[in-house]
C-alpha cells in the first residue's frame, strides 16, 4: 500500500501513546497506556509519577503500536514526537526514545506541538470520513485539562499557521471540571463523571454569574500577533470558588465526606455507585456547574467566530468528549450557519495518532528536527 508511514509518540502528560498513521489520514494502529489508576489516589497528575510510568511503558507501547500496524522500526518512514507543551519530565521520556530510534536507524525525526496535534485530530477524523474540502479560515477551540485556547488556523501551500485569539487567564476548563469533582468527592478524572451525573440534576438550580475579564492579560503571550483584532479570553478560577462557597453556605460538607468514604472502598465506581451516594442538591450543583462551563465556552467561541468571520469550527481536546458541550456547539453553530467538527471520543483525549497526523505536512515539507532539540514545557503554537 503506497504512502508514508509515520510512527507517532506522545508523552506530554499522563498518557503513554504510540501510533502508526499512513499519509496523515489512515490510522493503522493507535495504542494508549493510561496512568489514571496511578494518579487517582491523588486526585490529579503527579509529575514525578507520570515520568516514572512513561519510562516503564514507552518501550512496550511503541512495540505494540508497530506490531498492531504490521510495521517494524526499520519499515516506518519517519518518527514524530510531542515536543511540548506539557510536563517537562514526561515530554523528555518520549523525546529521548524518539531520538534514539531516529538516530539508530537514520530515520527523519519530526517535532510536533501537542496543541497542533489536537487540531489535526479533527482533520484526521474528517479525512477518514472522506471530507477533504474544509473551508478556511477555521476557528479551533482546544479545550482540555491543561489548555483552553482559541486559534485562527489557516492553510497556505500545504503549510499550517495559527494565531491565538484567546486563552484562559488561569485554570483550563478541564482543570476546573477535575477540581470541582475532587471538591465534591466524585473521583478522578472528574470531567467524564460530571458529564454523566449532570443529566440527573437541574441545570438551572444554581445561578453562576459569567466570568468578567475587565483588564488586559498582563501575561499576554501573543506579542507577535499579526493584527489587533479582538481577544476572547477565558477564566475559570471564579466558578471554582463559587462552587466552594455554595458547598459552604448550603452545608454540603457532611454529604461530601460520607460520599468520599463510601466510594473509597469501591475499586472502580460505576455511574450507579455515584448516583447512590449523591443527594439531589449535589446533582443540581453538578448540572448547574456544567451548564455554566458549556455556555461560557460555546458563547465566547461563537462570538469569536462572528468577529473573525470564520468558515468552520473545530472543537477538540479532552473536554470535547463532553456530551452537553457537543450538543451546545452543534445547536449554536447551526443557528450561525457554521459547520462544526469534532474528533471522535478516542481521538479527543491525548493520543499519538494525532501527533503522527500533524507530522505529515512537515514530512512532506522535509521540516525535520535536529538531534539537539529539547522539550518545551510552555511551547506556544504559531
Amino acid at each position: 500500500m503506497p504512502g508514508a508511514y509515520i510512527l507517532g509518540i506522545e508523552t506530554s502528560c499522563d498518557e503513554t501513546a504510540a501510533a502508526v498513521v499512513r499519509s496523515g489520514e489512515e490510522i493503522i494502529s493507535n495504542v494508549v497506556f493510561s496512568q489514571i489508576a496511578t494518579h487517582q489516589p491523588y486526585g490529579g497528575v503527579v509529575p514525578e509519577l507520570a515520568s516514572r510510568e512513561h519510562l516503564r511503558a514507552i518501550v512496550p507501547v511503541v512495540r505494540k503500536a508497530l506490531a498492531d500496524a504490521g510495521q517494524t522500526y526499520q519499515s516506518v518512514d519517519a518518527v514524530a514526537v510531542t515536543q511540548g507543551p506539557g510536563l517537562a519530565g514526561a515530554l523528555l521520556v518520549g523525546i529521548s526514545y524518539a531520538k534514539a530510534i531516529a538516530f539508530a536507524l537514520d530515520k527523519p525525526l519530526i517535532a510536533v506541538n501537542h496543541l497542533e496535534g489536537h487540531i489535526h485530530a479533527v482533520l484526521l477524523e474528517e479525512r477518514r470520513k472522506g471530507n477533504h474540502e474544509l473551508r478556511f479560515p477555521v476557528l479551533a477551540l482546544v479545550v482540555s485539562g491543561g489548555h483552553t485556547h482559541l486559534y485562527l488556523a489557516k492553510l497556505q501551500d500545504g503549510n499550517w499557521s495559527y494565531e491565538n485569539i484567546g486563552h484562559t487567564r488561569d485554570d483550563a476548563a478541564g482543570e476546573a471540571f477535575d477540581k470541582v469533582a475532587k471538591l465534591l468527592a466524585l473521583g478522578y478524572p472528574g470531567g467524564p463523571i460530571v458529564d454523566k451525573l449532570s443529566i440527573h440534576g437541574d441545570p438551572h438550580a444554581v445561578k453562576f454569574p459569567p466570568s468578567q475579564l475587565k483588564h488586559r492579560d498582563r501575561n499576554d503571550r501573543n506579542a507577535g500577533r499579526t493584527h489587533d483584532g479582538p481577544r476572547f479570553d477565558f477564566s475559570y478560577s471564579g466558578i471554582k470558588t463559587a462552587v466552594l462557597r455554595y458547598v459552604e453556605t448550603h452545608h454540603l460538607q457532611t454529604s461530601i465526606a460520607e460520599r468520599r468514604e463510601a466510594l473509597a472502598v469501591i475499586p472502580q465506581p460505576k455511574l450507579e455507585d455515584y448516583l447512590l451516594h449523591c443527594d439531589q442538591a449535589t446533582l443540581d450543583l453538578v448540572a448547574s456547574f456544567q451548564r455554566a462551563m458549556v455556555e461560557d465556552l460555546a458563547g465566547k467561541t461563537l462570538a469569536a467566530a462572528r468577529a473573525y468571520d470564520v468558515a468552520a469550527l473545530f472543537v477538540t481536546g479532552g473536554v470535547a468528549a463532553n456530551q452537553e458541550l457537543r450538543q451546545q456547539f452543534e445547536k449554536d453553530a447551526a443557528r450561525e450557519g457554521l459547520s462544526v467538527h469534532f474528533p471522535s471520543r478516542p481521538l479527543s483525549t491525548d493520543n499519538a495518532a494525532m501527533i503522527a497526523a500533524a507530522a505529515y505536512p512537515k514530512f512532506l515539507a522535509r521540516d525535520f528536527a535536529s538531534m539537539d532539540f529539547s522539550a518545551e514545557a510552555g511551547m506556544a503554537l504559531k
